[in-house]
């Protein structure tokens, strides 16, 4: 079963060969390492940036003006900050000209906690990007999901913002990718083989080229569609990325208890699908949003203001909407400690949800 990074690797190489992806670029993201996490090994046109992420948003912007399609990666989100007004302006482009001036761009970068990165390694950007208007913005919580999006960014004709959870890259799937190797040890191992570079080095490196595999097809995840993960009647929980896989595990737990959660897993944050969260807190009464962004203008915040604004969901409340999202501290610290008391972790879902369905109206 793929990894997230190996479906990454593969949606990738399918744009190299069916949409006309021009290039793939970064700091280390050509050979001879691939990316930070390796997300960019055996591309054709991969190569490496000079550390300069102004230089690399704004290389991928005139390469997108050009009619290029591209795929840029800045290697953390902690360092993307810095190009905040340059991506305000790609994302302003097709707005100003009326729709003339297309940008066909896709930005990658890893986001939160989970590797024990600090504070330069361990920021989200999710909050933040939900800030700038006129792009697209996906963030996978799975192997499947994260080929399909992708495969939805490298179509646009205009920006695309793609978050990586670093604490998901190295996690397998549970449903195949169109086109990978057989769901055996021994299928996984192939895909291993054919399109993870062996340590650099060593002599099977010197002459290492990926063997892609021949069946990989067009799976698209549409932007602005999420995704049921459990269905529930007590309570809804929305989350993405990292703390989905925990959300989902919160419910799962629950259930033993006989609280029935309903997860859905938002997939997109611009644009977001709203009718299915609608659908689900008038169903439930009760909503939780989840991520590990801080905690002060979340955008689970957003997502709140909504539920309780609607006039319809208002009244439907059972209980007060709850935020469960990262502190709100200038960085991560290095210890286990720190770092899981500085975002969300699996007893604080559970109990935030314990928690809304013994509160009644």
């Amino acid at each position: 079963m793929a990894t997230m990074v190996q479906a990454i690797r593969m949606a990738l190489h399918y744009g190299e060969k069916n949409f006309g992806i021009t290039d793939i670029f970064g700091e280390d993201v050509g050979p001879p390492l691939g990316g930070a996490f390796t997300t960019t090994q055996g591309l054709s046109t991969s190569w490496n940036s000079p550390l300069d992420e102004r230089g690399i948003i704004g290389a991928a912007m005139g390469l997108a003006m050009a009619g290029d399609r591209c795929v840029a990666e800045v290697q953390f989100c902690d360092y993307i900050y810095n190009t905040i007004d340059l991506l305000k302006l790609a994302g302003m482009q097709s707005w100003a000209s009326n729709g003339d001036w297309n940008m066909p761009m896709t930005v990658m970068t890893p986001v939160g906690s989970g590797i024990r990165g600090s504070i330069y390694h361990s920021h989200s950007f999710d909050a933040t990007m939900t800030h700038i208007p006129g792009w697209k913005i996906v963030m996978p919580s799975n192997p499947l999901d994260a080929y399909g999006l992708m495969m939805a960014c490298l179509k646009d004709p205009n920006p695309t913002m793609y978050l990586k959870p670093k604490a998901l890259l190295r996690i397998k799937g549970t449903e195949q990718i169109p086109g990978e190797p057989e769901l055996t040890p021994a299928g996984e191992k192939a895909l291993k083989d054919m399109i993870d570079m062996p340590i650099i080095g060593t002599e099977a490196q010197k002459t290492w080229k990926a063997k892609w595999p021949t069946g990989l097809t067009d799976y698209t995840v549409e932007i602005g569609k999420g995704k049921i993960c459990r269905e529930g009647d007590h309570v809804t929980v929305v989350s993405y990325g990292r703390t989905l896989p925990i959300a989902v595990q919160a419910a799962d737990m629950l259930r033993e208890e006989g609280i029935s959660v309903e997860v859905i897993d938002l997939r997109t944050l611009w644009p977001y699908d709203w009718e299915m969260i609608y659908n689900s807190v008038y169903k439930t009464g009760r909503a939780i949003f989840v991520n590990e962004d801080t905690e002060v203008t979340n955008f689970g915040e957003h997502l709140i203001r909504r539920v309780t604004e609607d006039e319809k969901l208002f009244y439907r409340l059972e209980s007060r909407p709850r935020l469960v999202a990262g502190a709100f501290t200038p960085g991560i610290g290095l210890a286990d400690t720190l770092e899981m008391a500085s975002a969300p972790q699996l007893n604080n879902i559970v109990d935030t949800i314990r928690s809304s369905v013994s509160e009644q109206a």
